[in-house]
């Protein structure tokens, strides 16, 4: 059995794959991993869905969604986790490609930009239906607001998250809840699970004590306020030794730690992805 995925908060290595800046495939990324070397995830170590593969009993780590690995009987036997329209709202790309860019958020509401993010991804289930995926675990979207790039680019001066991303993230959430609930409707044999990645997310950053955790506002690499992919890099002056008492391994990103934390409220929540 294989896991496939795809995008920042889930991707092994998509990037690796892609005509594009944003990548994860160089120091310091990866210097936790097993391997000890960058792998394309963006993280220092692995990610939630690893170790909720883990926990599922596999043993092998999730292929990237582009690689060979992931093709063919692997999407209909094994369980696939993709990641709803983070990419589209937080890709270090974009950094915040909506809230920054003048021409979207000037043509589009955020509830009508949500829409087509909806829209894009029932498309991208429905195709992935098509080529015999049968079990998808789709991945909500975190706190945006409290994300420290987010804080830093939108928190006017303060280290508090965000609110108006926060309440953006929480209607797309909704309207995910309500589209998965209607694909699986429509399409017979389909078992998808929504995994909820906000309240956990947001409960480490906002007590992060409570969960072990030392800084929650600052990320690991760099300044820890706003530096990802290529900004996070052997270069960047103040990286931390030591990531596990970081909730945030860049900008953007959980850290090793955050995510297996992450990923003990997954298991619970996909289990009948395996039964």
């Amino acid at each position: 059995m294989k896991i496939s995925q795809m995008n920042s908060v889930v991707d092994v290595g998509n990037n690796n794959h892609l005509y594009t800046l944003v990548k994860a495939n160089f120091p310091p990324y990866g210097r936790d991993f097993v391997t000890h070397s960058p792998t394309g995830r963006f993280c220092n170590g692995k990610l939630a869905t690893d170790f909720t593969a883990e926990n599922l009993g596999f043993t092998t780590y999730p292929p990237a969604y582009l690689s060979s690995e992931a093709k063919g009987k692997a999407l209909s036997t094994g369980v696939n986790f993709a990641s709803a329209a983070s990419g589209y709202y937080d890709n270090t790309a974009q950094l915040y490609n909506y809230y920054i860019n003048p021409y979207l958020y000037r043509a589009y509401t955020v509830d009508q930009f949500s829409n087509l993010l909806i829209q894009s991804f029932s498309t991208f289930i429905q195709n992935l239906y098509a080529l015999g995926a049968r079990r998808i675990g789709v991945t909500s979207l975190p706190p945006l607001g409290c994300l420290p790039a987010a804080i830093t680019l939108f928190g006017l001066g303060t280290n508090a998250c965000v609110p108006k991303l926060n309440q953006d993230a929480t209607s797309f959430n909704n309207k995910l809840n309500t589209t998965s609930q209607n694909l699986q409707k429509k399409l017979s044999g389909l078992n998808m699970v929504v995994f909820d990645i906000y309240q956990p997310l947001f409960d480490l950053v906002t007590k992060p004590s409570d969960h072990g955790f030392a800084e929650a506002r600052k990320a690991c690499c760099g300044t820890g306020t706003l530096e990802t992919s290529v900004l996070c890099n052997e270069r960047s002056v103040g990286t931390c030794a030591n990531a596990t008492g970081y909730v945030f391994w860049d900008g953007f990103h959980p850290s090793e730690a955050a995510n297996k934390v992450l990923a003990d409220v997954l298991l619970v929540q996909g289990i009948s992805l395996i039964s």
